[in-house]
């Protein structure tokens, strides 16, 4: 399997206007129902190309890979008609080649630069880690392995986020909505894989994930994506219970392929209180306070 999925023979904007267009409800549009039976769920071609002002061989051609002569006007309204959020707008026109090109990434270096590496280590109240694109993880510091687990006692291709989310079981236990984080992990990934369909790596990633887990197989085929925003989670730590955190991403200017991810809990809440917990059992287990009790709100 390649970066981008091959459905369709690697057609990732057909696959994608098809599973856009299939996620619509036709009446909410305007189309009635005419009686007619619909061989598919959502919107017909005929009625994505009424919406979008094009004709419906074009459409046609579009879905099927005959033609990747696409203006950005026609983009635009194709993206209109079909109410593509701000992340399936900007993946629309990357997949359909029309986003100026930019420049290539230097070779991918393995390490993080040092005094990145020295960040980390300074952040004594903060989870952190370095990641790349593919959510490789880079580098840590040593809350971000009392969070999430010991990073340093796995092999280096099996220090990865979404790797870890689906393949791991005790990694899975840590999430308390198992299913949402992962639903966001693969449209992460699938927006990645359209902006780097050449990622020989992020091809072996979605490959392997593909053949070893049924979920990541259904959601990748939904054809969902989604860019950085601001998240909350909640883990199910093993020592302090649930922990719900703030996850900020921070974009690495000198690595442009690489960013920095902390985790940080409300100020006065339980979350701290067992954030705090955590960190210093890491820093020293024989020293640590009483486990936290308060409940979560």
């Amino acid at each position: 399997m390649d970066a981008k999925g091959t459905a369709s023979g690697g057609n990732e904007l057909g696959d994608f206007l098809r599973a856009r267009r299939a996620g619509l409800d036709p009446q909410t549009l305007g189309f009635p129902d005419d009686g007619r039976m619909r061989r598919v769920p959502g919107l017909r071609r005929e009625e994505l190309a009424q919406l979008a002002h094009v004709s419906i061989d074009y459409v046609v051609r579009l879905e099927q890979g005959r033609t990747r002569r696409v203006s950005r006007p026609v983009l635009d309204a194709l993206a209109d008609a079909l109410q593509l959020a701000p992340d399936e707008r900007d993946y629309l026109f990357t997949v359909a080649d029309v986003t100026p090109a930019t420049t290539p990434p230097a070779a991918a270096r393995p390490n993080v630069d040092p005094q990145l590496q020295q960040l980390l280590s300074t952040m004594h109240d903060v989870p952190a880690m370095i990641l790349n694109r593919r959510m490789d993880v880079l580098a840590w510091n040593r809350g971000a392995a009392a969070l999430l687990t010991d990073f340093a006692a796995l092999a280096p291709a099996e220090r990865n986020l979404i790797r870890l989310t689906f393949l791991d079981e005790d990694f899975r236990a840590l999430y308390q909505d198992w299913t949402r984080a992962a639903r966001e992990c693969v449209a992460v990934l699938r927006m990645e894989a359209g902006r780097h369909p050449k990622d020989r790596a992020l091809a072996t990633l979605i490959g392997e994930l593909s053949l070893h887990d049924p979920d990541f197989r259904t959601w990748w085929a939904d054809h969902q994506v989604r860019g950085p925003r601001q998240l909350t989670k909640t883990y199910l730590h093993p020592l302090a219970g649930p922990i719900t955190l703030d996850v900020q991403q921070f974009s690495v200017d000198t690595r442009p392929d690489q960013q920095l991810i902390a985790y940080t809990a409300p100020p006065d809440s339980p979350s701290q209180d067992a954030l705090r917990f955590v960190l210093q059992w890491a820093a020293d287990p024989g020293k640590a306070p009483a486990t936290p009790s308060r409940p979560e709100a």
